[in-house]
């Protein structure tokens, strides 16, 4: 196998190659493992020549670079991004001499915090970037907040894409020029030029389109709203027949209070087989299933597992056609229906260790070169690409390379019994080289509450287990990819059963010898926060510290917090009503609380607004508790900046060490 090392992975070895002397400085572990990844995104040129991938730039900001692989794989930037507020999301290749790619904007600049982003075409050639994006006139009368995507690479015309747009009606006093046009269309898109046409007119409240990669839109959602502006719970799919203009009637998929959906949920059309992929539920599981759209309604199963959502489409080349579908288990799996790529996905993976995961993630336009990644628990990941002509495989770059050389820690799939005896899923990682007796420990819940965790690299759970800690992660009832029945009525309704299973955790780690008593520590970031929170009010003193990330704290403010947007009516029925609110709220039960609390929140973060952390801060010190609020200016939900990230593990591991009466080595 041969190995293709860029400038930029070259120089982030390098660097860390010459401080890492004392591997067991607090301080350099917390810098490590806090870095950013080296790559966020990574794209493939359509001839397979190229690669663009968004690295870290200069602490928050990002930097687009490009390897030419016929120029000797050199790396160079052709794009950066560094204003406060703004990154680079995905990148993708319309044509081999120019990249198209999100920028992400968050701001507060009106007092509300509020997310927009916008597309940009660039040159590979170094020529400046051309807003994609249209700009509202000055008639307009309201604010392109979504600034499309490209959903097919074929378009009306050669060198055209079809593009999602937003319209936005204009003010026609005193004019005839004025445009009536709202809500989400099509248009084809010459991206050299930006000369755009209308290919699907706009629908107010469409969702969304879904192309078949040959250049026909097939699919059709709309999500009604009410009078008010807020969204219905459902959405409505129409499909188009081959060769035809006019919309039929596919489902409804149905927002239920729980947080779960119900109805076949499209997501990719196969314009051989004229139908369309999607999941829909069946015996309590998510399973994948087809439908025709030829008017004959014959739909048929593809893939299912017993006991488990089938949650992920595989798909590759330029027209993203389906080849398999995922599920996680224990671990990550993949079922591939593309039986060229099945066995060569099974000869490559003969090239890696037995125990690492391979993914396609992107090839060229004849599928001939294919752009590859592939990690472990120890892992963070790599990738390579592969020439399916002369079977070479090469390593591009590695994710995190600031941690190359350091043992990491093995995470083993275990089960708990819950307090009902319910056996619960669960992942621990022990501290390289331990026995796993009698160790400071930290139960870990994740955000969500719909997402759980699964087996792979996690830097959080690394940097405590090389810090000395057992690490478990409970998969709660409340967590994703278990059915219906495991979801329940969603972590924040079923709170006490979610806590409880989260509590659980602890007391099996010390049932078992894996934990000291008095050593035993709860941390977690989003609704993992909330959780970590929870459990010092349902079961005070059972962690002897809890640290909280971007916790959610109070329920009713979480309701009004989402008050002037429009899927108020989702996040109002997933909470629910009665003294579930007040009791599963902790900044409303503070003074249950027995332990020290530290809390880390962004001040621009959407999802969870940094005053659910101020409050909770406030109800703690009118309790007489030991709080501390950590605020980092200027960042969102996932704290993205090198810096902030070791300020967090840094002051995190020194308060549990001093919480727990443990060496601060």
């Amino acid at each position: 196998m041969g190995k293709l090392f860029t400038a930029a992975s070259s120089l982030a070895i390098a660097l860390w190659c010459a401080g890492a002397a004392n591997a067991e400085d607090a301080a350099q572990v917390a810098a490590a493992f806090g870095e950013r990844e080296a790559v966020s995104d990574i794209s493939l040129s359509p001839g397979g020549t190229m690669i663009a991938f968004v690295q870290p730039y200069k602490g928050r900001g990002d930097v687009v670079t490009l390897v030419d692989f016929a120029k000797g794989g050199q790396a160079r930037p052709i794009l950066t991004v560094t204003r406060p507020g703004e990154r680079v999301g995905h990148c993708s290749w319309p044509t081999d001499d120019q990249l198209i790619c999100i920028i992400g904007i968050t701001s507060n600049a009106t007092g509300q915090i509020v997310r927009f982003n916008r597309q940009i075409v660039i040159g590979v050639d170094g020529s400046p970037a051309k807003i994609l994006t249209p700009s509202e006139t000055n008639r307009a009368l309201g604010f392109t907040w979504y600034g499309g995507d490209v959903i097919d690479w074929q378009g009306k015309n050669p060198g055209e894409v079809l593009m999602l747009r937003q319209f936005v009606p204009e003010n026609g006093t005193g004019t005839r020029m004025a445009s009536t046009a709202e809500g989400l269309g099509v248009e084809s898109v010459n991206v050299r030029t930006l000369r755009r046409t209308i290919y699907e007119r706009p629908v107010a409240n469409a969702t969304t389109f879904i192309g078949d990669g040959r250049g026909s839109i097939r699919i059709m959602g709309i999500n009604p709203s009410y009078g008010n502006g807020y969204d219905k719970s459902f959405i409505d799919y129409s499909y188009r027949k081959q060769g035809e203009r006019g919309w039929s009637s596919l489902n409804r998929v149905v927002f239920n209070p729980s947080g779960t959906v119900s109805g076949f949920n499209p997501v990719a059309v196969d314009p051989d087989l004229d139908a369309v992929y999607g999941f829909e539920n069946k015996d309590g599981f998510a399973a994948l299933y087809r439908m025709k759209l030829d008017g004959s309604d014959a739909r048929e199963l593809v893939f299912a597992k017993p006991g488990i959502d089938i949650d992920g489409l595989v798909q590759v080349g330029r027209s993203r056609r389906v080849v398999g579908a995922s599920f996680a288990s224990e671990y990550r799996q993949v079922e591939l229906f593309d039986p060229a790529l099945k066995a060569l996905r099974q000869s490559l993976s003969k090239a890696f260790k037995p125990e690492s995961s391979l993914s396609f993630l992107d090839a060229s336009a004849d599928e001939n070169r294919l752009l590859l990644f592939t990690g472990s628990d120890i892992d963070p990941g790599r990738y390579y690409m592969f020439d399916r002509a002369t079977r070479k495989l090469e390593e591009i770059v590695p994710v995190r390379p600031g941690i190359a050389g350091r043992t990491l820690a093995r995470m083993k799939p275990v089960q708990y019994p819950a307090a009902d005896g319910t056996m619960i899923p669960a992942y621990l990682t022990l501290p390289p080289g331990s026995d796993g007796k009698n160790l400071p420990a930290i139960v870990m819940p994740h955000g969500g509450p719909s997402s759980r965790d699964e087996w792979g690299f996690d830097w959080l759970v690394q940097f405590y287990a090389a810090r000395g800690f057992a690490v478990l992660q409970p998969n709660f009832r409340g967590s994703a990819g278990f059915g219906e029945a495991w979801f329940e009525k969603n972590g924040f309704q079923s709170w006490r059963t979610a806590i409880g299973d989260v509590d659980a955790a602890g007391r099996w780690l010390v049932s078992t010898g894996v934990a000291a008593n008095d050593k035993l520590a709860i941390l977690g970031w989003s609704y993992g926060g909330y959780a970590a929170l929870q459990s010092g009010v349902l079961d005070p003193g059972l962690f002897k510290a809890i640290v909280a990330i971007a916790p959610v704290t109070d329920l009713a403010k979480m309701r009004n917090d989402k008050l002037h947007y429009s899927n108020f009516v989702q996040v109002d029925a997933m909470i629910g009503n009665g003294a579930h609110v007040t009791e599963g709220s902790p900044a409303q039960n503070a003074s249950s609380i027995a332990v020290p609390v530290l809390m880390f929140h962004g001040d621009l973060d959407l999802n969870v607004d940094v005053t659910q952390s101020r409050l909770m801060e406030s109800r703690l010190r009118s309790a007489g508790k030991s709080v501390e609020l950590v605020t980092f200016s200027g960042l969102s939900h996932s704290l993205v900046d090198g810096d902030a990230r070791t300020t967090l593990l840094s002051r995190s591991d020194a308060f549990l060490r001093k919480s727990l009466n443990l060496p601060t080595n």
